[in-house]
């Protein structure tokens, strides 16, 4: 039998296909999209978010986005990881699924896109954005993230640097340090049967988009994504942001500070305490509620901000 509640399916993209996935597609209220991390991870941690599509009464849409998840390539496609693909992508599927009006939501990786999109294309029909635990510098991102090694024991963050001066990612050493690092900064460990399955079950990274866009350190962007600075050009957007993001979040309060300044727009910032980068499951019911009454005070607001 058919779930009425989810609608999910693929979209043809440069011939290849875009997995997507909408909660509530009857929902009443402006969709929200949401855009996952890496570049190369996937949707699956969203879907701790699913309940508030009935709560709210909104449409919530996430897709994979091509090489990874169940948008997975089979063989090598290195002259895709573009940010140029990514923006494509993200038109492609609000053309074919009629998404004329959307809240943006872009998680990390995900907002850096959402980003570019808003920035470099000037959409119609984006009510809102809401930047969560992103960046819109590479190179204040880099300076951040070797600020948190000093908070590692000093043998750990040597054998990081180390790592990163010599371009040598495959030791024992190395995997345990930055293993310390996630778990301090981005989030887990999450356990089988008493975490979420979104959480736990298995998921197809897109390794080849993440090391070809950003590079094997993630402390160093040195792929396609390594000169990414937008800080200078906020002022470009006209519609209401929310900033979402954690004290122990390697996004960290000072480029979120930075990042809030830029903004010369409606605009509004939740830091949770003690929270790592994934915000919305550290603090999720806080989370759930900020981001919620964002969007639902901005669906009329926004039909009077449109560029």
């Amino acid at each position: 039998m058919e779930n009425i509640d989810i609608k999910e399916g693929y979209l043809s993209f440069l011939g290849y296909k875009t997995y997507y996935r909408i909660v509530n597609p009857n929902g009443k209220k402006i969709p929200l999209v949401i855009l996952h991390g890496g570049p190369g991870s996937t949707h699956n941690s969203y879907e701790v978010l699913d309940d508030c599509a009935f709560a709210y009464d909104r449409p919530i849409v996430r897709y994979d986005q091509i090489g990874c998840g169940l948008s997975s390539l089979d063989s090598p496609h290195p002259y895709l990881w573009h940010a140029s693909t990514w923006r494509d992508e993200l038109s492609n599927l609000r053309e074919k699924l009629n998404l004329n009006r959307i809240h943006l939501r872009g998680h990390s990786w995900g907002g850096r896109l959402a980003l570019l999109y808003r920035i470099n294309r000037k959409p119609d029909g984006v009510v809102s954005l809401t930047l969560s635990s992103t960046l819109s510098s590479a190179s204040l991102w880099r300076e951040e993230t070797h600020h948190l090694l000093s908070y590692l024991p000093k043998e750990e963050k040597e054998v990081l640097l180390k790592a990163e001066r010599e371009n040598d990612f495959s030791s024992l050493e190395y995997s345990n340090a930055y293993e310390h690092y996630y778990r301090l900064f981005i989030g887990g460990p999450f356990k089988k049967g008493i975490d979420p399955d979104c959480l736990t079950r298995e998921k197809k990274k897109g390794d080849e988009a993440y090391l070809t866009a950003w590079g094997p350190c993630e402390f160093n962007p040195t792929g396609t994504l390594k000169d990414y600075e937008v800080t200078s050009r906020r002022n470009e957007i006209k519609c209401p942001v929310l900033l979402l993001s954690g004290e122990r979040d390697e996004s960290t309060p000072y480029q979120n500070k930075v990042r809030y300044e830029a903004l010369s727009t409606k605009k509004k910032w939740c830091l949770y305490p003690n929270s790592r980068h994934r915000t919305y499951i550290d603090f999720q019911k806080k989370f759930e509620e900020d981001l919620f009454s964002f969007l639902d005070e901005n669906d009329t607001e926004g039909m009077n901000n449109e560029d």
